[in-house]
């Protein structure tokens, strides 16, 4: 390979793949380095230097300046002593190198195959940095190709420029059909560097896919004028967007609907005739669950910001379709507003309130000690646990029609002594610790003695060992004879140790 040749070399592979002439040199300088090796048939460190606009080059044996350890030098052939190269280069530092010239090698058919491999593996890196490097920006973003080939429900697309997407047949929509040569849009939703390159991860089953697709069909959402809140999928059946207007003059539902439902039946035809519901957007999460219930009519519902869950009732003859088909309807309302929503008909929502308000009632009684009027009354205000009744402002409570101040301070002296005693009964819980898992699998044990026991500071079967009959009978629910059972089964192992 002259000069001639290995410029030829640079330029035509630079243009065939649209790689910077800069990496195939450093392929081909590598190559030459691999074949001086191989021809010295040792272990050194060689350097080729090619001139870019001759095509000539020069090669060089060279050693790398160290400090020798206990044991001398770890490579001699590529490494030399500080003090032996100060002998000719006083100016030397520790991880400077020191080059000597050596005959180039002349190529011959193996080693031209060593450069072959050597460039094609340079140019492969440099194609995969390409594609990284191209895509890097787009993850999150939807892109646009050809089916190359479909494998066992995989789908591969081409994207142009030597990169290639992969669909998995999980992320495919259910019953679509594709074939080679189709142009297929997707949700780029992650990119991975591999050996054998990098895989460009396309979903069209994303939620991200259905928002991006109204990104395209509706301008006023590309503008800002309306945002996309959230989007829930049951990918090729239906689907439901929250959407909410930044713009007071402009109805973000009809919007995204269009003119006789031409931008939302676009949409529907690229998710190969999903059903897409448009919801507005409320700041109050219950009418946004409301909202997103439709087309289901809701009467009444119940919010537990606690627990993070909503009871929707809905007319008996409507339940049905506000549960949908499966579950669907309530499944996608659940996933749009983060809410667990929990449809019901309407009698079994006051059943269910009725027992609820009931269970308050009983707790307000036996925590205040206050007969069921008083305990009906809080309730009825909203209260539903003795912190509110302790700490919410006492002009609150004075207005009660029912209460007054003196009453108002007697119910708050009482939240406020039961919360005390709850928390000094927390704390001796705490530190008295857990049962561990000898005691709990003893024999004649249950989780709710092992409990008992661990209040009285007994958490391990060595705790119970140490214990006399006397002091476990203090336990609630232990008398003698069982006392001295539990005490023999824990010693079984000492008296084993003894044998």
């Amino acid at each position: 390979m002259d000069s001639k040749e290995i410029l030829l070399v640079a330029d035509t592979v630079s243009n065939e793949k649209g790689i910077d002439r800069d990496v195939i040199f450093d392929a081909i300088e590598a190559a030459l380095a691999s074949a001086t090796r191989k021809k010295h048939q040792k272990d050194i460190e060689v350097r080729v230097d090619i001139d870019k606009n001759t095509g000539e080059y020069e090669t060089f044996r060279r050693w790398e300046v160290v400090e020798p350890g206990e044991n001398g030098l770890e490579e001699p052939l590529r490494q030399i002593s500080l003090e032996a190269a100060r002998i000719d280069q006083p100016y030397l530092e520790l991880g400077d190198f020191i080059e000597e010239p050596i005959e180039s090698v002349e190529f011959g058919r193996i080693a031209a195959q060593t450069a072959k491999q050597v460039i094609v593996q340079k140019v492969r890196e440099a194609e995969r940095r390409k594609v990284i490097d191209a895509y890097a920006d787009k993850e999150g973003t939807m892109v646009m190709g050809q089916v190359r080939r479909v494998e066992r429900g995989n789908v591969y697309v081409d994207l142009g420029d030597n990169a290639e997407g992969f669909i998995p047949r999980e992320d495919m929509i259910p019953r679509e059909s594709v074939r080679p040569g189709d142009r297929i849009r997707g949700y780029l939703h992650k990119i991975v560097s591999e050996v054998r390159g990098p895989q460009l991860f396309i979903s069209r089953t994303a939620p991200e896919f259905l928002v991006e697709l109204f990104k395209l069909e509706v301008p006023e959402v590309g503008q800002d004028l309306i945002e996309i809140i959230s989007a829930a999928r049951d990918p090729g059946m239906r689907a439901k967007i929250a959407v909410k207007s930044n713009d007071p003059r402009l109805d973000p539902v009809g919007a995204c609907v269009g003119m006789r439902g031409s931008r939302v039946q676009s949409v529907s035809n690229e998710l190969a005739g999903e059903r897409v519901d448009i919801i507005l957007w409320d700041e109050n999460a219950a009418q946004f669950a409301v909202n997103a219930m439709s087309p289901a009519e809701v009467t009444s519902i119940v919010v537990d910001e606690e627990s993070g869950s909503m009871d929707i009732a809905v007319p008996e003859d409507k339940l049905s379709q506000a549960i949908g088909r499966g579950g669907q309807n309530i499944k996608l309302a659940s996933q749009l507003t983060g809410w667990v929503l929990n449809v019901m008909d309407e009698a079994t929502a006051e059943e269910k309130s009725e027992s609820e308000s009931r269970q308050l009632v009983e707790n307000f009684m036996a925590q205040l000690d206050v007969d069921e009027e008083v305990a009906i009354i809080l309730v009825q205000e909203g209260l539903t646990t003795i912190d509110e009744v302790a700490y919410i402002p006492e002009s609150e409570l004075i207005e009660i029609e029912e209460f007054d101040e003196e009453i108002v301070k007697e119910l708050r002296g009482r939240a406020r002594d039961a919360l005390l005693t709850m928390a000094i009964a927390n704390e001796e819980t705490a530190a008295a610790g857990e049962p561990q898992e000898d005691l709990l699998g003893m024999e004649y044990m249950d989780e709710e003695l092992a409990y008992k026991l661990s209040r009285h500071g007994i958490c391990t079967m060595e705790d119970l060992a140490d214990q006399s009959t006397d002091e476990l009978e203090e336990v609630e629910g232990i008398d003698a004879e069982f006392a001295a059972k539990l005490i023999m089964k824990a010693r079984e192992p000492w008296f084993a140790e003894a044998e």
